[in-house]
């Protein structure tokens, strides 16, 4: 490498260049920037200033936010709150400072195709099931609409196709509801929340009459269990507090939220899961013995009473399908 720095111009191309040579003969030129990338340059920078300005920027300590809020304001309606119960879009203006929250809001409120959406929102919700049901338009309408709702709210728990999780969390999609499966107690359930508690008997009965009307109780849906065992835990469901909440007969009481023993649903043991009739007796066994102590939260407070509506009637079409 040569140390030569003589500012020169190249012979064949009249450039000038850098001065420096590498090898004797190969010079780096020094040719400008072209004048449209300069101004490309120049314009990102003055659009980086109008950007400060207009729109949120820079976190600061002096200002009332903690950050420049910018000139651009957004105006929307605020969310309505009567007694707990949100609605949509039914609240005073409110002006803002631009940001991705307030934009979804309006968004929320002037698209066409969300103001149809909160039409036939409405729509659905003024309808009664039976209804909907029959309506194609509608029914498909909850079917993708409350889907989303449910894969919110729901899903969670009682998992995306609504089968639930046997000692966790119900199958919602059997129509056998502990508490009721027509539209009005899903309604409440839904709105109001429920607690699940079975005491647990470990301490109340032996482990031999925990046997006995675990076995009966697996009877009660047809299982084949040792006759002399079930008919023993016969007198122990009857006499020792069972048939208090499960009535005498089995069925359960929706009052209660308790089971219904002769459906064949089980929810809390896992007899379908169970590979032999001991495991059965084992699985049922284990809920006599250890009680339930469940509970799902409220949501009127989450939901509008449309999707309230809309999801009802969205868990409803899922059970019939």
């Amino acid at each position: 490498m040569s140390d030569k720095h003589e500012v020169t111009k190249d012979p064949i191309t009249g450039a000038e260049t850098t001065g420096h040579v590498w090898d004797d003969n190969l010079q780096e030129f020094n040719n400008p920037l072209p004048r449209w990338w300069l101004w490309a340059f120049y314009g990102t920078i003055i659009f980086t200033i109008v950007y400060w300005v207009i729109y949120p920027s820079w976190p600061t300590g002096l200002a009332k936010d903690g950050f420049i809020p910018g000139t651009s304001t957004l105006t929307f309606k605020s969310d309505k709150i009567e007694d707990g119960k949100k609605t949509i879009a039914a609240g005073p203006e409110v002006t803002t400072h631009w940001n991705t929250r307030a934009l979804l809001a309006v968004q929320m409120q002037t698209d066409p195709n969300e103001l149809k959406r909160q039409t036939m929102v409405k729509k659905v919700a003024a309808t009664p099931f039976e209804t909907v049901a029959k309506d194609p338009q509608q029914s498909a309408f909850v079917l993708a609409y409350g889907k989303g709702i449910f894969g919110d709210y729901c899903a969670a728990c009682h998992q995306a196709g609504g089968q639930g999780v046997i000692g966790h969390y119900p199958n919602i999609i059997d129509d056998a509801w502990l508490w009721g499966s027509e539209s009005a107690d899903i309604e409440t359930t839904i709105r109001k929340g429920r607690k699940g508690n079975m005491p647990a008997h470990k301490a109340s009965l032996t482990a031999t009459e925990i046997t006995e009307v675990s076995n009966y109780a697996l009877s009660l849906s047809g299982e084949p269990v040792d006759t002399a065992l079930a008919e023993k835990g016969k007198g122990v469901f009857n006499t020792k507090g069972c048939s208090g909440c499960h009535m005498p007969t089995g069925v359960g009481m929706k009052a209660l939220g308790s089971a219904n023993l002769t459906d064949k649903i089980w929810t809390q043991a896992n007899v379908p899961g169970a590979k032999d009739m001991a495991a059965k007796v084992t699985a049922v066994e284990y809920v006599v013995e250890n009680g339930i102590q469940r509970e799902m939260p409220a949501f009127e407070s989450r939901l509008s009473n449309d999707e309230v509506k809309v999801l009802v009637a969205y868990i409803k079409l899922l059970s019939a399908e």
